[in-house]
This record gives C-alpha cells, structure tokens and sequence, in this order.
C-alpha cells in the first residue's frame, strides 16, 4: 500500500498579477482547443505548436533540411515535439483501448514533456496547466487537485481522482485497472498506486 500523507495548510505564493492573468489565458485557450478537438492528428498538431514555442521560444514555421548531416540533431528534436512521431509504454501493452488512448495521447505527451521544459518548474503554473489536461485525459477528476511534476500514467483513461487532492512529485499511476483517488487524499512522493489489485486509494 503506497504511503499517504496528512494535507497541509498553507498561504499559497502566488505569480505577479501580469503573470498570472497569461498563465489562465494560455491554459483557458488550450482548454477550449482540447474541448472543440478530439481527432488524434489535431490534438498532436495543437501540441506540437504548442511545444515547439515553449523549448525554442519561436513559433514553428518551415520545413526541416533532412539533407545536412550536421542538421540531424535538430531534425531529431523538433520531429520528437510531434507526438505521432514517438512512442510510449501504453502503445506495447495488449490491453489498452486504442481509440480511447490515441485520442489522449497528444496530451499525454504534452504532459511529460511540459514537466521536463523549463517552465515545468513552475509549480503555480504547472498544477493549473496539469488540472485542466487531466479533465481530458482522466475518466473523472474533481475541484483543487494538486499534481506535482513526474506523474506517471499507464492508459489515463483508467483515472478518477476525487476533490481535494494531492498527488506529490514522481507518483506512478498504474490505471491497467480503474483507479479511484478519495477525496481529500494525498499521494506521497514516488508512490505507485495501481497493478496490485487495489482500485480506491484514501480515506
């Protein structure tokens, strides 16, 4: 049984006014456009766009040299932003649901790959940003959770988490089965919850 914890209760630190005001506009935007989209190969194109300008600080535009040797490196990253152009664990297992992971997998990929960019660092940012991609990855999730960089996801589809609460850095969620989070439950860093025959975790 992975370790919970007891909640705490803290003043949240918060981003300048400006900062934040763009933080809600660039999430509200991508909310809208994951909301109107579920086509697997638009979801890819939104994230790849989306990508491109938070590694290179440029918008994405042209097409790559594939011809200089030198250029490969570059070829190789920006080809990697596109999510139909890697691979992930679900995609090897017999038992995902392919319709149902295809469509999330853009997202998926979004995820891991906004953790791992610089502005995964921030936290504010980044439980606001992992909040509204979980509405459209999870089976079900509730008001004011809180997810810490490093989560991992088998399927995603799997997932319900319930309000209030918290899932701290590098937890594992092992969704092959359904997965219920209680409300007011905290994960506790590096947990896996999942793959042992439990299907609700809490209180």
């Amino acid at each position: 049984m992975p370790e919970l914890e007891e909640r705490e209760t803290r003043i949240e630190p918060r981003p300048t006014p400006e900062a934040e005001e763009i933080y809600l506009r660039w999430i509200a935007n991508l909310d809208e456009e994951f909301s109107r989209h579920h086509k697997p190969v638009i979801r890819a194109e939104i994230v790849r766009v989306q990508l491109h300008q938070l590694f290179l600080s440029r918008p994405s535009g042209g097409k790559l040299n594939f011809t200089l040797t030198t250029e490969l490196p570059t070829n190789i990253f920006q080809l990697s932003l596109d999510s139909s152009n890697i691979t992930l664990c679900a995609e090897y297992s017999t038992e995902v649901d392919r319709q149902k992971y295809d469509e999330r997998k853009p997202l998926i990929w979004f995820w891991q790959m906004f953790d791992r960019s610089p502005v995964g660092l921030n936290l504010w940012l980044g439980f606001r940003f992992r909040a509204m991609l979980g509405r459209h990855i999870f089976q079900s999730i509730g008001r004011n959770v809180t997810i810490y960089p490093g989560l991992s996801l088998t399927f995603g589809y799997h997932v319900n988490i319930e309000d209030d609460c918290v899932l701290r850095e590098n937890v594992t969620l092992d969704d092959r089965s359904p997965i219920t989070i209680l409300k007011g439950t905290s994960v506790a860093a590096g947990s896996t919850l999942g793959g042992d025959g439990t299907n609700c975790y809490g209180r």
